[in-house]
């Protein structure tokens, strides 16, 4: 089964899948609706549009290094009320937590090559600018990897791909899968973006530590 490699790296990213109202939290690690979301920009998706082709795809993450977590103190004035009406003198704190320089490798795999070579060409030459969760959250290098389609499986492809930073670390480094069976994420896109449905899928954690192998 093909796989396709693409490396999330920024100065700050943001994977806010819990966050409906004024906390907007942050995941440790990036969530499948955004990279799904990331790769409809770069396919020049509409939000309105099917995404069951990309859905699909089985999604793993390595984690290159842990981001630190910040709190951004933000306040809004002008608060919409349900009855569709500007509040002008009420102000809102929303806090935001982001993460700050993460490095993730993430691998998406199914059957369909041509679709993933569709994705690959895409991030080389994206239709709309590429974000890491949030738009204010842009890529440091690209997310494009020239030898990032892969003839391998998702757990492979993820654990052979030579590093991403270089620097000692005291972290332990890891890998989270798609399975069977694990801790839940509620992540999976199962409607059109526009729609904001979201269903659960299983994750598993195995340790990993840098091989320095290339990807074939």
């Amino acid at each position: 089964m093909p796989t396709l490699l693409l490396r999330l790296q920024g100065a700050m990213q943001s994977w806010g899948t819990p966050s409906r109202f004024d906390e907007r939290e942050t995941e440790t690690e990036p969530s499948k609706s955004g990279v799904i979301g990331l790769v409809c920009a770069a396919l020049g998706r509409d939000r309105s549009e099917e995404i069951d082709d990309l859905a699909m795809l089985s999604m793993g993450v390595r984690v290159d290094r842990e981001g630190i977590c910040l709190r951004d103190y933000q306040t809004a004035t002008g608060v919409l009320t349900a009855a569709g009406k500007v509040e002008l003198g009420r102000t809102v704190v929303s806090p935001r937590y982001y993460l700050a320089d993460a490095v993730f490798l993430v691998g998406l795999a199914g059957e369909d090559r041509q679709l993933l070579q569709q994705i690959h060409h895409a991030l080389r030459a994206p239709h709309w600018p590429l974000f890491l969760g949030r738009k204010a959250c842009v890529p440091s290098p690209p997310v494009y990897l020239p030898d990032g389609l892969c003839d391998s499986d998702l757990e492979t492809a993820l654990r052979h791909y030579p590093a991403l930073v270089t620097q000692a670390t005291d972290q332990p480094r890891r890998i989270l899968l798609e399975a069977s069976q694990g801790a839940l994420r509620y992540d999976q896109p199962i409607a059109p973006f526009i729609e904001r449905r979201f269903g659960s899928r299983f994750v598993t954690t195995l340790p990993w530590q840098p091989q320095g192998e290339a990807c074939s």
